[in-house]
Parts: structure tokens; sequence; C-alpha cells
């Protein structure tokens, strides 16, 4: 381990074996996995029609750059632009690529339209990435820490505050964008108002600035709609989409819409691996799987969950909020938590805490009705004795 940079700090587990929604670690122990690789492996691990795509495009041909025409990318952009409603797709390798592809769209955007020095407003609690502009984007000071001076241009507002937003557009004239997750998963699974997005399309529509929308987490069917935003009958300008999208294969994607569409032209932007045929490969076993009936699912398991956390954790004073969409559920208590996470892998489940105090969910979308009250049973459990 000592010739790994240090930056993940003690970790205490090995996994080595994965089947469904469990893993094993190099001791033969079992675990409920309940965090799917930071909201990842949502169709569980080692799916076969996943496993076998990759060993198939591996054994013909894995990469070529984007020099030339690639019938997978090809095929796979099809796919998300009818699935989105959007119209054309930028592959990268990451969440943090593709919301860096988001924002140089703004930028030339406002460049383009004569305006000097571009803003973008983003959120309080809200997470992008950790590249310099990404974690500049970041609503959090933690992140900020040391990296300084941070990425100008961001106009930074409370999250499901539309008058905070509106206040912003009178107090600047070179605002082009608005960059937003549509639930916050790093800042704590925090949900906004049902209308929120829907208020978000109209203040743009208003002023001519770009919705994006940060799906990296939300998107792929994870909150019970393959993407977010579609709960709420609308069109971003712009999405960006990683994590699911690959089920564990390095992939992400800035999908674009009108005039978002044409704003990079050859030369502007550019990757050497993003979209290649061993990673868009993966991406479209997974698409092919991502059925209406899968993610409709998402919603119901969801709403189990939490119900069932509801009634479990009824009367613990050290609940504060059990909250979600799909399955993205945060238990938020009263107090910082980061050593629930070693009690529940003692119990045989893999969590994650965000905000530094709240429980992170993000189960598998294949989770049994058995693994499903385990989970429930277990993640109680710890939280009462906590």
């Amino acid at each position: 381990m000592a010739t790994l940079m240090n930056t993940y700090g003690a970790r205490k587990l090995t996994l080595v074996k994965g089947e469904g929604s469990r893993v094993w670690d190099d001791q033969g122990n079992s675990y409920l996995d309940a965090i799917s690789g930071i909201a990842v492996c949502s169709l569980g691990h080692a799916h076969p029609s996943i496993a076998r795509a990759i060993a198939e495009q591996a054994s013909s041909l894995m990469h070529v750059s984007n020099l030339y025409n690639i019938p997978q990318q090809e095929q796979l952009a099809d796919i998300l632009v009818a699935r989105s409603g959007l119209d054309s797709v930028f592959f990268s390798n990451s969440g943090a690529e593709a919301n860096e592809g988001a924002l140089k769209i703004a930028r030339k955007h406002g460049n383009d339209k004569g305006l000097k020095n571009p803003k973008v407003i983003v959120m309080q609690q809200g997470f992008h990435g950790r590249t310099l502009a990404t974690l500049s984007a970041t609503g959090n000071p933690k992140v900020h820490a040391g990296f300084e001076p941070l990425v100008e241009g961001f106009v930074r507002v409370p999250f499901d505050d539309v008058e905070a937003i509106k206040t912003a557009a009178a107090e600047h004239d070179n605002i082009v964008a608005i960059l937003v997750e549509p639930v916050q998963g790093e800042g704590g699974v925090h949900v906004p108002a049902d209308d929120y997005l829907n208020q978000l399309r109209a203040i743009c529509d208003q002023n001519e600035w770009l919705l994006m929308l940060d799906e990296i987490q939300t998107g792929i069917g994870r909150t019970g709609a393959f993407f977010a935003y579609q709960h709420n009958g609308i069109l971003p300008d712009v999405v960006t989409s990683a994590k699911g999208l690959g089920n564990g294969a390095p992939i992400g994607a800035v999908l674009t819409r009108g005039a978002a569409s044409t704003v990079l032209q050859p030369g502007n932007h550019g990757t050497t691996f993003g979209g290649n045929p061993l990673s868009c490969s993966a991406a479209l076993a997974v698409m092919s799987e991502m059925n209406d009936e899968l993610i409709a699912n998402v919603s119901i398991l969801g709403n189990t969950l939490i119900e069932g956390f509801k009634a479990a954790l009824k009367g613990c004073d050290s609940v504060v909020e059990i909250r979600g969409k799909g399955l993205m559920i945060g238990i938020e208590l009263n107090r910082p938590c980061a050593e629930l996470v070693d009690s529940a892998r003692e119990a045989g489940v893999l969590i994650n805490v965000a905000a530094g105090n709240t429980v992170r969910l993000l189960p598998t979308f294949i989770l049994t009705n058995d693994e499903a009250s385990e989970l429930v049973n277990k993640v109680s459990a710890v939280i009462k004795n906590f």
C-alpha cells in the first residue's frame, strides 16, 4: 500500500468477488452491497450479459481513438438520444469529465454571445467532481481547501431556492447557465420541491440561459425514471451522465439539445479514450437490460425501503429525517456518523455516509425482497445501536 498515493485514507476491506447484490472479501466474508460502487453497479455485480459483451468486444477491438468512426459509439448515442429526448451526445470517461464538458459548453456559449466572463449558477452543497473546474463548481468548502485559486465564473445559491436564483439574475448580467443536480447525492440526498426543475426551466427560458443537469448519480434509472428530469416533463439543454451508464465500465456522456448541440466544434473539445468500443459495448449491454419495467420497479422498491426504515426507526431520537427518491435514500442523523460505515460492515452490509451525518444507500436495482428486508433490518439495528 505504501506505493499508492494516500488519497483515500485507510481502507479496511479488500473485495475480490461479486454476484448480484452481494460481494465477498479476501477472507471469504459476504456483504450485501447497498452502495453499488457509489451508484454505479445498478444491475449488480458480474452481470452475465455485460460480462459477455465486454469479453466479446475485448477479443476483437478494445480501442481505436476518436480519429475513426466507432459503430458502438453511434449505436449508444442513438439510444441515449431516443431515451432522453435530446439531440446529440459527446462521450467521456467519467462524470467529472462530463461536467467539464458541460461547463465548457456554457463558457463558449456565453463567449459566442459576446458576454465577458460568463458565469454559471451552481448550488450550495452540490457536488460535480474533483477536477479544478468541477471542484470549483462544487458547493463544499472542504473540497476546495488547498486548491485555491479556484476556477472563477460561478455564482453560488442555496439548493431548492428559486427566489435566490431570481436575485442572482438581477445582480449579474453575465449569467449563461444553471448547473444543478436533480437530487443532491454527495450533499446528503436532498430532494427538492416537485416543481423545482420546472421553475428553473422557466427562468432559463426567460433569461436565455442553458439549463444543465448533473445526472451523474440520478441518471440511468436511479430515481425511477431513465433521467430524473423526466419526472417533471421538461427538457434540459445539457445533461451529464456516467456512473450507472456502464455498470462499472468507465464511461461518461454529455447530452445536448438545440443551440447547446452546436457550441463545440472540431478542435474545441476531445478525448483519447472517451466512447471507445469496449466502454460503449458495456453501456450497450446496460441499455438492453435497463427496460421500463425495471426502472418502474426502482420507484416501488425505493418506496418500500423508505417506508420500512420509517417503521423500523420510529421513535429513534438520533434520526432527523428519512428521505429519498427511487433508490437514492438518505437517513440523516443528529450528529456525525462516519463510524456507522464500520458498524454496518461488521453486520454484513456496505453503506456510505454523505455530508458527515447522513447514511446514504444506493442499492442495486435487482435487490430481492429478502435482501430489501435484510437491508432495512441490519441498517436500522446499526443506527439504533449508534
